[in-house]
């Protein structure tokens, strides 16, 4: 495996120079590495991922277009000649489906992949969703290798275990806990990202920070630009942001890595969102629609006494001066927003689990749906349509 996962007697989450070492109380073990040059002939972590197993290779049109020479090159170094190949797949949350998922696995199965074989994906969370869904399907479960190359990639989806995609109008409806043989993360990419995904990295970041480091939220209130203004994409304050919330991340994830305990703060920003996204045809990219569940449910933890009006403002102006969206008029509506709260009750196991903010770095959650009457979820849509306005102003 690459790197090397400590020896650890106690289930946790151990960091090291070279990234994260997970142990789940389950008995699930996997590694992140956090890596510079990933694709450098002399670096050894993808090599040591595949060796010596057939690998096909699955990377967004974009990453195949800056990264993918240099991919090919590594791999026509590092693996046997005839026994790898790349294929471009389409991106897009219109295009995660399990139509995308069979492709691939056909895909796999014209190149010959075996049982012994990997399927490595190179891009951002649609395609390690896409490819780790069909990893986990194909031959009853294959080995698969992300290299995460997007902000969300590095801090969300390539921490944890979850592959999934969309079907019957929700999103992620079909889905598995396969843990990726290994998460290899180089923070140059982040130099290549357009500024609209280096927001939506940073959404999921501040979802981190709000729930569970005031250090960190105060870290991105003194420089919400962080990533978008590095031209490397890796200097010390952008090391530090990322590493954090991937630690972060994975320390929430342990103990309950695949989710027998249905609330779980980490899916703060997730209740509202999977409606804003879908009812929205995906106008909204992820990141965004969480931006806008986040601020929403800021509203109602001050409207609930949870929180006091500062936390709430604190939440809002920093989503806002990020660049963060903060209300979508097309589908903040009471009708759609009660819908969404509906829908995660029964997700959830007959259990709201809404998590909402109560100090900065803390959050617990309201349980119920007569928690949230209709006229309190209407007064903080009214209050999230201001936030709105101040920010078209």
């Amino acid at each position: 495996m690459p790197g090397q996962l400590l020896d650890q007697a106690e289930s946790g989450v151990r960091e090291d120079a070279g990234g994260f070492g997970l142990l789940a109380p389950d008995g699930t073990a996997y590694r992140v590495d956090v890596t510079e040059g990933v694709f450098d002939q002399d670096n050894p972590l993808l090599a040591q991922a595949v060796a010596g197993r057939r690998v096909v290779a699955f990377v967004s049109p974009t990453v195949d277009r800056l990264y993918g020479d240099r991919l090919r090159a590594y791999l026509n170094t590092h693996v046997d000649p005839g026994s790898w190949s790349v294929h471009p797949i389409r991106t897009g949350e219109h295009h995660k489906t399990l139509a995308a998922a069979e492709q691939v696995c056909a895909t796999a199965k014209s190149a010959g992949l075996d049982r012994h074989g990997v399927m490595l994906a190179v891009g951002g969370g649609i395609v390690a969703d896409i490819v780790g869904f069909a990893a986990s399907m194909y031959a009853r479960g294959i080995r698969y290798v992300k290299v995460n190359t997007t902000l969300v990639g590095q801090v969300d989806v390539g921490v944890g275990v979850k592959t999934g995609v969309n079907a019957l109008r929700t999103k992620n409806m079909f889905g598995a806990y396969h843990p990726a043989h290994a998460s290899l993360n180089d923070p140059a990419f982040l130099a290549s990202l357009p500024p609209r995904e280096v927001r939506c990295g940073l959404a999921e970041i501040v979802k981190m920070a709000v729930i569970l480091d005031a250090d960190l939220l105060a870290t991105l209130e003194s420089r919400p630009d962080v990533f978008l203004e590095s031209s490397s994409g890796a200097g010390q304050l952008e090391t530090h942001v990322l590493r954090t919330s991937m630690r972060l991340m994975m320390e929430e994830l342990c103990p309950n890595l695949r989710e027998h305990e249905l609330a779980r703060l980490v899916d703060f920003g997730h209740t509202f969102s999977p409606a804003v996204e879908t009812a929205g045809d995906h106008r909204l990219e992820h990141g965004e629609a969480v931006a806008v569940d986040m601020a929403l449910s800021a509203h109602i933890a001050r409207l609930l006494g949870l929180t006091d009006a500062d936390t709430c403002a604190r939440i809002v102006r920093l989503l806002r001066r990020i660049g963060l969206p903060v209300h979508d008029p097309r589908t903040c509506t009471p009708e759609l927003m009660t819908h969404a709260l509906r829908a995660s009750w029964e997700r959830r196991g007959r259990r709201l689990h809404l998590v909402v903010p109560t100090a900065p770095g803390k959050a617990a959650f309201v349980d119920e749906l007569e928690d949230v009457p209709p006229t309190l979820l209407r007064s903080a849509l009214d209050a999230l349509a201001r936030d709105g306005e101040r920010h078209d102003g």
